[in-house]
């Protein structure tokens, strides 16, 4: 049924309104009223307590990094840790945990995998008989999967659920945003100029939705000498302060490019990286406990 109609409103065929909210980014009146409708209870078995979405503009800045690392770090507080890939076509969290077994599924739910230490993990490549295998869907569908593992994966007893959003503002940024109870997002970059605008979007975007930044994140901002110490700035000066300047957003971390990282990303043992730099990004996670 037309959501417009639902609440006595009319579309507007002149400004390309077809009446359907859960598809559109824009801040209207009837989009406002009928935010809440396209919320979607967890899975009944679920406890999650804070939801916190990774994005970022575009692709190849290192968000599903972030997102591994923040997991990581969290976890070795105590803190129970789950993560949804929704990067439906582009999945790579599996890999960087180390996980080659599939998801099982029980009358009562999907069960996400379980990380050596005590990650839960859902993916769409913990569903394909080979992980090789393109996902070839058009974007509804790709959202539909990702609504789903919010709905039908059981998250128990999930103090941090991160989201590793899929890179640019489009339909599972939507869904996330407008299906999910997200209490606050990450937003990833990288120091070129480029990704600063991209960046700029992404903020907008999330403004437009009504959900919260916690900060930025600015990953491969230097490399740093190993034998003088001296950082440098291989992408030029960067452009993250200035950004968040602009809207009044603290930078919680500017990760440096380190060889051992990318080395444990591949081997699938993120889990025994060490990360210090993402000190602020994680403490301001634990605040949203307080």
């Amino acid at each position: 049924m037309d959501q417009h109609r639902d609440n006595g409103q009319n579309p507007d065929p002149s400004q390309g309104c077809d009446g359907n909210c859960s598809s559109c980014a824009a801040n209207c009146s009837s989009r406002e009223s009928t935010l809440e409708d396209f919320r979607r209870p967890p899975h009944p078995m679920s406890s999650i307590k804070k939801v916190i979405g990774v994005i970022s503009g575009k692709g190849g800045v290192g968000k599903s990094l972030v997102t591994s690392l923040l997991a990581v770090e969290l976890s070795r507080l105590g803190h129970h840790v789950g993560v949804l890939d929704a990067d439906i076509t582009g999945p790579s969290i599996p890999r960087a945990f180390g996980l080659n077994t599939r998801a099982q599924a029980s009358d009562l739910g999907l069960l996400p995998v379980r990380s050596k230490f005590g990650i839960d993990v859902m993916s769409v490549n913990l569903l394909l008989q080979d992980v090789t295998d393109p996902v070839v869907w058009r974007g509804p569908v790709i959202a539909g999967y990702v609504q789903q593992f919010w709905t039908d994966v059981i998250w128990k007893d999930v103090d941090f659920l991160l989201i590793d959003m899929p890179p640019g503002t489009g339909d599972v940024a939507l869904t996330v945003f407008q299906t999910i109870p997200v209490d606050g997002i990450l937003v990833v970059s990288s120091p070129q100029q480029l990704v600063s605008m991209i960046v700029t979007k992404a903020i907008k975007m999330a403004n437009m939705m009504d959900v919260p930044i916690l900060g930025l994140v600015e990953n491969m901002s230097y490399v740093q000498c190993p034998d003088c110490g001296r950082k440098i700035e291989v992408f030029g000066t960067s452009g993250i302060d200035e950004v968040a300047a602009d809207f009044g957003l603290p930078v919680l971390a500017k990760l440096p490019i380190r060889p051992d990282l990318a080395r444990n990303m591949d081997d699938g043992q993120i889990e025994l990286h060490e990360c210090e730099a993402l000190k602020d990004c994680v403490e301001a996670l634990e605040q949203l406990l307080d």
